[in-house]
């Protein structure tokens, strides 16, 4: 009697490969990471929509934790370094989720347009609990950040989700498609595994500088959004 071989279960390997990118970071930590998560859950028997809340609420939480301490940190009753392993443990381990729940989607065949939704919806609630996080920390450590400085933080800090939404359907396109290592480095400024690290780095060795952080993060992603609506505008005048 003939008998059909069981399909082979997906490697660590096969599931890294389904990788979106994200970035030099990205790739060489967080997506590896997510391709972990990934094999436990096809383990376990979990659907991508599983990987994708424990996502959200593991960011949630680190970012109402660091929320919950600003104030303390800035007046010496709590160590920075606490906050700063939080935010670097729940921070990587909540997107490295959101890395495994599209790779386990694709191994396995699960991805649904529902299941789209939810992974886009929560990493718009998890990123502004982030943004949250490093405003009150900001504001916390220095009073008199000004209030116009942490509108354009929270605005523009949207371009990367926007921008990774625009690039994910069927007219998707890069302004800069080079892939040299150089070009590569340079993106680390838009890499969100790379981002957060940073955040977390200044949360644990000096909050004091979370306002030039902001500074620099409205800079870097105002700039991008610029670059690409001219970017964008010359192409459609073509």
């Amino acid at each position: 009697m003939n008998t059909l071989a069981e399909p082979a279960r997906p490697t660590l390997t096969d599931f890294y490969r389904t990788n979106r990118g994200g970035g030099l970071f990205s790739e060489s930590v967080s997506q590896w990471i997510g391709a972990a998560f990934a094999d436990v859950a096809h383990r376990l028997g979990l659907r991508p929509t599983a990987l994708t809340i424990a996502n959200l609420i593991l960011g949630l939480l680190t970012s109402v934790t660091v929320v919950a301490l600003a104030g303390p940190v800035a007046t010496g009753r709590v160590p920075a370094w606490l906050v700063g392993i939080v935010a670097l443990v729940g921070w990587q381990a909540a997107y490295a989720l959101d890395c495994a729940d599209g790779q386990l989607a694709r191994v396995t065949g699960q991805g649904s347009p529902a299941g789209a939704r939810v992974d886009v919806l929560s990493d718009v609630a998890a990123q502004i609990a982030l943004v949250a996080a490093l405003t009150a920390t900001a504001v916390a450590q220095s009073p008199s950040t000004p209030a116009w400085l942490i509108a354009a933080f929270a605005g523009t800090w949207m371009v990367n989700l926007v921008t990774s939404v625009m690039q994910a359907g069927p007219n998707a396109t890069s302004m800069v498609t080079s892939t040299s290592p150089l070009v590569r480095l340079v993106k680390l400024t838009r890499d969100y595994g790379a981002v957060i690290f940073v955040a977390a780095l200044v949360l644990f060795f000096a909050p004091g500088l979370t306002t030039w952080l902001i500074v620099a993060f409205t800079a870097v992603n105002g700039g991008f959004l610029l670059a690409s609506i001219a970017f964008a505008a010359r192409a459609s005048l073509r």
